[in-house]
């Protein structure tokens, strides 16, 4: 099995990945075209990804590792340049999340890391005081390979509950929040996957000092999430799973109802156009 080559620390690590992708391509004899039709990714993603300035998905580089016949390689150079870009705190969740059958979060500040497209996810990641460039492209990168959960056939069902605030919050502009509020609407065309938004005029407060999420792992008990400004907690004591179900039966009564959401989400969308 062939060994990923070691980063170059100069090279900011999608210009990397995307220098070893053509490489690849070319030593295959393939235009981008030709990967472009073997993919059924459009041409101009592809360039976009070979040239360092999109996030490829995990989806994405399986399908243009086969294309170019680099035998996985890319792929495992891809989750090479991913791992280790979460905190440390954070990486008991990820694995809970992998294992999940169920999950059910509460954000009242901004859209959930596994429903953002990499621009938004971008943006929010750059709010960290402190961060470079770097990090924040391997942390854009870590957070679309998250989303790779819903490319299994044994997906897990994600329930989430948004405040409305979420829909009209101004972050990266209208071409950002449009392509979000596109992202929602196409992710909830999905049996697995259900948005339920909380209306602002309702004056809620439960959960307004931040996110959570639960994780429900057959044979297991319940797991939970607890955002706070620093670091998350992660957690499965039994006090804390119980208040958090407890917010959340709470907020998940507040709620629209999904078909009366997924018209809010249709609305924000045009306002964003």
């Amino acid at each position: 099995m062939p060994v990923p080559p070691d980063p170059d620390p100069a090279v900011k690590p999608l210009v990397y990945l995307g220098v070893e992708m053509r490489k690849h391509r070319k030593r295959a004899d393939l235009s981008q075209k030709r990967v472009a039709r073997i993919t059924q990714f459009s041409q101009s993603l592809v360039g976009y990804i070979e040239r360092g300035e999109r996030t490829p998905s995990q989806n994405f580089m399986q399908r243009y590792d086969d294309a170019v016949g680099s035998g996985g390689e890319l792929v495992r150079l891809w989750a090479r340049l991913t791992r280790g870009a979460s905190p440390r705190w954070f990486r008991n969740w990820l694995e809970v999340e992998q294992e999940a059958h169920a999950l059910h979060s509460w954000e009242p500040l901004y859209f959930p890391g596994l429903l953002q497209t990499d621009e938004y996810a971008d943006l929010v990641i750059r709010g960290e005081p402190g961060i470079t460039e770097d990090q924040v492209e391997r942390a854009v990168m870590a957070r679309m390979e998250r989303q790779a959960i819903f490319d299994r056939p044994d997906s897990p069902m994600l329930r989430v509950l948004l405040d409305e605030g979420v829909l009209h919050r101004p972050i990266g502009g209208k071409k950002v929040m449009h392509s979000q509020l596109r992202r929602l609407l196409e992710a909830v065309e999905s049996p697995r996957i259900g948005i339920q938004i909380v209306p602002l005029a309702l004056g809620v407060t439960t959960g307004l000092l931040g996110g959570f999420a639960i994780a429900q792992i057959s044979g297991s008990p319940d797991t939970v999430y607890i955002e706070s400004a620093t670091h998350g907690n992660v957690t499965d004591n039994p006090e804390d799973v119980e208040a958090i179900h407890s917010r959340y039966d709470m907020l998940r009564a507040a709620a629209q109802p999904e078909h009366l959401s997924v018209g809010l989400i249709r609305e924000a969308e045009k306002l964003w156009t």
